[in-house]
């Protein structure tokens, strides 16, 4: 994980930065027109709409392929917060203490990279 976050909610952040990078570049574009007129202008903004408008599909791609992952992950209590959070893979973080957290038990000693968060609990699957 790059951030120290829940796995799903990291996938959710990707989304929203392609989005927003999307809608940066076709705001840009229109500058184009604003600066330039003319053929030059509606090149360049027809590019970076093009460019925009796949930046924005990525983001759709995102947010879809995170919100079918959310609904087929393991929903288990959060020892520390007592909250439902969702689990991918074997470690991942609680959604909202951010408390590392795994199901196998031989990954519980793992105290990761040393902040106030490296005490691992292993958590049981709710049903």
């Amino acid at each position: 994980m790059f951030f120290k976050t829940a796995k799903i909610n990291e996938f959710r952040l990707w989304g929203l930065i392609f989005m927003l990078a999307g809608m940066g570049m076709m705001i840009f574009g229109t500058a184009g027109i604003v600066f330039w007129g003319g053929v030059a202008g509606r090149i360049f903004s027809g590019t970076f709409m093009v460019l925009g408008s796949i930046l924005m599909l990525v983001s759709v791609g995102i947010y879809f392929w995170a919100g079918m992952m959310s609904t087929s992950v393991k929903t288990i209590e959060c020892p520390e917060c007592n909250k439902q959070t969702k689990m991918i893979g074997k470690t991942d973080r609680c959604m909202y203490c951010k408390t590392k957290m795994t199901i196998d038990a031989s990954l519980a000693t793992d105290l990761g990279e040393g902040d106030e968060l490296s005490t691992t609990t292993v958590a049981p699957p709710q049903a």
